[in-house]
């Protein structure tokens, strides 16, 4: 698969550009415990990158839709009632939006959380470097379908190969292959390197200085060519 110059980049929010994915983890592991559930960390934290429509039937398959949407407005509730102002940019991450802008590239935030958490976001990070931005209000199913990135790619109003993703979770990068974008991965939501690039990830970076630092020598700045791996196709 060979790519064009880019012209967008994607950017997911939690765990790529804000420090919040432990957050997550625990404020799941309250309204779970609080529904009479009991799960661990370390079984919620793979699912971290999901919208809560796709997180909760994994963890609770046999729960119905009622009861899945409790929990995934509680879930909503408690994060921003309890976690949400204690949210912090990522080392570089401003840096990273200010390269892409610097380098003429259209920036759109694209996340499986909701507007209200987008526009806290958006808010943190520097509306004026931000061109666009989509949530899970703007698609069907969150992370790892792909509609939060195909709802992003169309405001960007570039095709798919002259875009690029940037996320932190397994889930973004199957989410960007099933749109036909290429995508770069930061370790900084947890997950394994070799775990992201099974998924499909182009390259891999510590964390968003790490990528602001490699900006032009990476697949941001550049064609690459590329094959998704087996597991996009999940």
């Amino acid at each position: 698969m060979s790519d064009a110059l880019p012209r967008a980049i994607l950017f997911d929010v939690d765990g790529t550009l804000v420090d919040s994915n432990r957050q997550h983890i625990e404020a799941w592991g309250r309204v779970f415990a609080d529904a009479g559930f009991d799960i661990p960390p370390e079984r919620i934290a793979p699912e971290i990158g999901k919208g809560g429509d796709q997180l909760v039937p994994t963890l609770l398959p046999t729960l119905g839709e009622e009861q899945q949407q409790a929990l995934q407005t509680a879930h909503g509730e408690l994060f921003k009632a309890q976690y949400l102002r204690g949210i912090a940019p990522l080392p570089g991450a401003r840096t990273l939006l200010e390269r892409a802008r610097e380098a003429g590239m259209t920036v759109v935030l694209a996340t499986s959380s909701g507007a209200d958490q987008l526009d806290h976001y958006v808010g943190l990070l520097g509306s004026t470097l931000i061109d666009e931005a989509t949530s899970s209000d703007d698609a069907g199913r969150s992370k790892p379908a792909p509609d939060i990135f195909s709802a992003a790619l169309a405001k960007a109003g570039v095709p798919a190969a002259a875009a690029r993703v940037v996320g932190d979770s397994r889930w973004d990068m199957v989410a960007a292959w099933k749109c036909g974008i290429v995508p770069v991965a930061l370790l900084t939501g947890g997950f394994p390197a070799p775990v992201l690039v099974e998924a499909g990830a182009a390259a891999v970076y510590a964390d968003p200085a790490a990528l602001a630092a490699g900006f032009y020598a990476s697949p941001l700045a550049n064609a690459v060519s590329r094959k998704p791996s087996s597991a996009d196709q999940d």
